[in-house]
């Protein structure tokens, strides 16, 4: 910024920053990968535009800017002359790599690059290639823990492309792209029930813009794959809360499927089901059900069966005909079991136990949530585990145990930590808030039903989806409320909403006090409503475009909105963004 306020002063005398266009110019330094020579060819242009006026312009940067100073060498005149010159200094090995790393988003890593890129190279010169890119930046070296990334600028990416595109191979590159990513993740799908769980969640984490990318080439290109690819997310996805954006590539990759069922279209329907239970939307999930239903009337697979069978149990789990729900996911554990799929046990498992729990039945439910614990604990699995170490802990409380309650629904929380999942975290959170109340403690109470409610608003949820539990919430609020009297309780739930992800479970397993002057909280308070709809908008993985049609805004309108999001939160992609809306609570 200091260097586009020097250049704009030089052109327009007497320009200067201010607080009126500071976030402006912070959104023109973000959009041009803060280069040095697009921000001096940008600060040229105020002779005769506005930086508002520059920063809706900059879609096509490179014909925006087609000007420098009159002084500098030819070669810098222009951001497209410059990026020109540093191709040609590359060489033809450089150049071909340039090219085929752009069909990446945001970053990548040397496996992914090998499968990718390395058609036709020996097996050092990939590496060897990349190496000299880093040494030329045109990549940059980033380390994520124990892990090298690569990184390319969005406007070196965007150059590479055009490049790629001339080559006529963008289309076979963006086909091995996507299956090296569907490949990773029927890999973490198939390996999820193991102590490498929490290795998948972190190389998903990084790989999201990728996946996102994958999905996208695949809605037009093969709807199949996309589907492939969307079912094995299903587990990532609900571990992080991402209901949201499972939700939408559900339903573009169903609406192209034709034709008699497939396995990847039931576990889909049921993948999107169980998101909208997740997030209280109960009618969208009944539609899906009997979809699925309608689907698969005509088939003999015991497999789509169970899978239907299922989605159903779980319907009537959280419309609250328990009887219903034993029923048809007693039906499909035992199709699962006879398959030995552990996977799918264990996901049946936890809500059977819930629905004999709530039915009374806490010894069925205590038999049904040891069982799945004996599964997970044995090979090292964190998030079932977490989901089971909670309902269990629901169960025993039933049974008049709070203090066994209380110690599982900590160990459930020590878990979650681990995965980050808002969701199992407003549960376990709402349920210590209903013991902290018969501990005499209602300011408590309200505290962690305000951090409840504020981990499951991040995720477009609620702090309890079960119908049968509600009456506990319902309960123990009012009787905070009244204990407290009406002040004292929305402070204290205030309080609590504010805390954020880690605060909140340090609060619940009495590690530290409620303080809520967390850098998130402060984030979160200078975004403008607007621009908080616009960041949930861009974490589910919509374009500029596609926000604009979806507020019906202008999509230059709707950049202007992804710019000032950047500049006030500080980021610099919107991979940032989309972590930070999801983990807002907790960043």
């Amino acid at each position: 910024m200091t260097l586009f306020a020097e250049r704009a002063a030089a052109a327009v005398p007497g320009f200067a920053l201010t607080e009126e266009n500071a976030v402006t110019v912070a959104g023109i330094c973000h959009r041009l990968d803060g280069l040095p020579l697009p921000i001096e060819l940008a600060a040229a242009r105020l002779r005769a535009m506005s930086p508002e006026q520059i920063l809706e312009r900059l879609t096509d940067r490179y014909t925006l800017l087609t000007r420098g100073s009159r002084g500098a060498p030819t070669r810098q005149q222009t951001l497209r002359l410059c990026i020109d010159w540093s191709f040609e200094l590359c060489t033809a090995g450089e150049q071909l790599v340039w090219g085929r790393v752009a069909v990446f988003a945001g970053s990548f890593e040397l496996d992914a690059a090998e499968e990718v890129c390395g058609e036709g190279l020996g097996p050092d010169e990939l590496l060897d290639t990349l190496t000299s890119l880093v040494e030329k930046s045109i990549l940059i070296r980033e380390e994520h823990g124990s892990v090298v990334r690569f990184r390319i600028l969005e406007t070196l990416r965007e150059y590479g492309y055009e490049k790629l595109e001339q080559t006529g191979a963008a289309v076979v590159l963006r086909r091995r792209h996507r299956d090296w990513y569907e490949a990773l993740a029927l890999a973490a799908e198939a390996e999820w029930i193991s102590a490498r769980q929490l290795d998948w969640i972190a190389r998903l984490k990084r790989e999201h813009a990728n996946l996102r990318e994958a999905l996208e080439f695949s809605v037009d290109d093969d709807p199949a794959a996309g589907l492939r690819i969307a079912v094995a997310l299903f587990l990532f996805w609900s571990s992080q809360g991402l209901y949201n954006e499972g939700r939408r590539w559900y339903d573009q990759l169903l609406a192209r499927e034709s034709g008699p069922p497939t396995l990847d279209s039931v576990k889909a329907l049921y993948s999107h089901s169980v998101m909208a239970f997740a997030q209280g939307d109960l009618q969208a999930a009944t539609t899906l059900v009997e979809e699925a239903r309608t689907r698969t009337a005509d088939t003999s697979d015991p497999l789509l069966r169970a899978y239907v069978d299922c989605a159903d149990g779980m319907l009537a789990l959280y419309s609250g005909d328990l009887a219903r729900a034993c029923l048809q996911l007693d039906i499909a554990l035992a199709e699962f079991t006879e398959r030995g799929d552990q996977l799918l046990q264990v996901a049946i498992l936890y809500p059977l136990g819930l629905a004999h729990g709530l039915s009374g039945r806490t010894d069925q439910a205590i038999e049904c949530h040891e069982r799945a614990l004996a599964i997970t604990e044995t090979h090292g699995e964190t998030m079932y585990r977490s989901h089971s170490l909670w309902a269990l802990g629901i169960a025993v409380w039933q049974q008049g145990d709070a203090d066994r309650a209380a110690r599982l629904l900590e160990q459930s929380l020590e878990l979650t930590k681990l995965v980050r999942s808002p969701r199992v975290a407003a549960a376990c959170l709402e349920a210590l808030a209903w013991l902290s109340f018969e501990r005499r403690d209602a300011l408590r109470a309200a505290t962690l039903m305000g951090a409840a409610d504020g981990l499951a608003q991040s995720i477009g949820s609620a702090a309890v989806i079960h119908t049968n539990l509600i009456l506990y919430h319902e309960e123990y609020a009012k009787k905070s409320r009244k204990e407290l009297g009406g002040k004292a309780f929305d402070a204290a739930h205030r309080k609590g909403e504010q805390l954020g992800f880690d605060a909140a479970i340090a609060y619940a397993l009495h590690e530290q006090q409620a303080d809520t002057s967390t850098p998130a909280a402060a984030a979160s308070t200078r975004l403008t409503k607007r621009e908080r709809q616009v960041a949930d908008l861009i974490a589910e993985g919509l374009t500029n475009q596609a926000i604009a049609d979806r507020l019906v805004i202008s999509p230059r309108t709707a950049q202007g909105h992804v710019e000032h999001i950047l500049a006030k939160l500080g980021f610099t992609s919107r991979t940032q963004v989309a972590a930070w809306v999801v983990e807002r609570a907790h960043d």
